[in-house]
């Protein structure tokens, strides 16, 4: 039969040189002197192969989520700001991945059923929690907890803070926080402050403030902000932290009186009213914060993608210009720094509440 020179060639271009059984013996050296390509064996063939599909998994997964629904638990009823501030970033997460969001609300033993979900959950990103400040007060107040607030939990972001505001009912004779002051050291125990109920996160602001300035005022607790406000409205309590978005109505309608802020920097919403600290109490600062967690071992990759969308919508006008409504305003912070806010705050609350005597219950 006639030699087909072109299939038997080494310069075949449309498949490379062509390698002949007896050249498949000759060592790397001798087949590169030779102009040949070296052969792959298995072993190797097997190890780069390996490593494609690792690095090829690994992005895949990256960019895969989320790839169903995520749900962000929250300790406390629909309709607080805790639901509501959750519920304003999960809209955000859920334009950006184009996967819903969903806030599951959970309320109970002041959020402990819900941070106990959470820290039992699978650590794969589609269990998430949306907490506020008295995550890092009830380790102080409450003795036995079904979860450690450190270990079993892995911080994403601190999204957003807002201040209190002190408020006195306007027949008190005072305008300031020094009037205040100097009327407290004139009556020892003849003021009360009301609160949210024992070990809420207003008694707390309470009782940091009673702590710092020396005073003597008797903490009265309430079952909710709302019973509360109304008998600060009625005078049967002389004084109250309240959040900006249930007190501000009422400064504005008079029945109660404004005397500062909370937080170590005058408020965006309310810039003409002074810190408690620059009005009298050094040290003094407070607030109420937001934050998203996830179980302990939730990928880096996973943490990382939510942290840059919650830190993206963070900036939004639109989710700022609601957060205003509340006096607060979006923060987002690298998970590093909000595991040291978390830290820093689980150490402050438990000096609080022994040396206010409140007993772990």
């Amino acid at each position: 039969m006639p030699r087909n020179d072109f299939a038997n060639s080494d310069t075949d271009t449309r498949a490379g040189p062509r390698i002949d059984a007896p050249e498949k013996c000759l060592t790397v050296a001798a087949r590169e002197a030779a102009g040949l390509r070296p052969v792959m064996v298995a072993p190797q063939l097997a190890a780069t192969f390996a490593l494609a599909w690792t690095l090829s998994a690994a992005a895949v997964a990256q960019e895969a989520y989320p790839s169903k629904p995520v749900r962000v638990v929250v300790g406390l009823a629909p309709g607080g700001g805790t639901d509501i501030q959750t519920r304003l970033f999960a809209q955000k997460l859920s334009e950006a991945f184009g996967r819903p969001f969903l806030v599951e609300n959970r309320p109970g033993a002041g959020g402990t059923i819900a941070y106990a979900q959470v820290a039992k959950a699978a650590p794969d990103g589609y269990t998430l929690l949306g907490m506020t400040s008295g995550f890092t007060i009830t380790p102080a107040v409450h003795g036995k907890l079904p979860y450690d607030p450190v270990r079993d939990f892995a911080p994403v972001s601190l999204v957003s803070r807002a201040p209190f505001l002190l408020v006195v009912h306007p027949s008190l004779p005072v305008r300031s926080v020094k009037d205040l002051l100097a009327l407290a050291r004139a009556r020892p125990g003849m003021l009360d402050a009301g609160s949210a109920g024992q070990g809420s996160s207003t008694h707390m602001a309470f009782e940091l403030f009673r702590m710092l300035a020396g005073v003597n005022i008797a903490h009265i607790p309430y079952k909710g902000t709302g019973p509360a406000l109304i008998d600060a409205m009625s005078g049967q309590v002389q004084l109250l932290f309240g959040n900006v978005l249930s007190s501000l109505t009422h400064v504005r309608s008079a029945r109660l009186r404004a005397l500062a802020v909370t937080t170590a920097q005058r408020s965006r919403v309310l810039p003409d009213l002074p810190t408690i600290a620059e009005a009298g109490v050094a040290g003094y600062e407070n607030g109420t914060w937001h934050g998203w967690l996830a179980p302990a071992g939730t990928p880096r990759a996973v943490l990382d993608r939510l942290n840059g969308a919650l830190a993206q919508s963070a900036k939004a006008p639109d989710l700022n210009a609601k957060l205003a409504a509340d006096g607060g305003e979006g923060v987002g912070t690298s998970a590093e720094a909000f595991a040291r806010h978390i830290a820093t705050e689980l150490a402050r609350w438990r000096k609080v509440a022994g040396q206010a005597g409140i007993a772990a219950q």
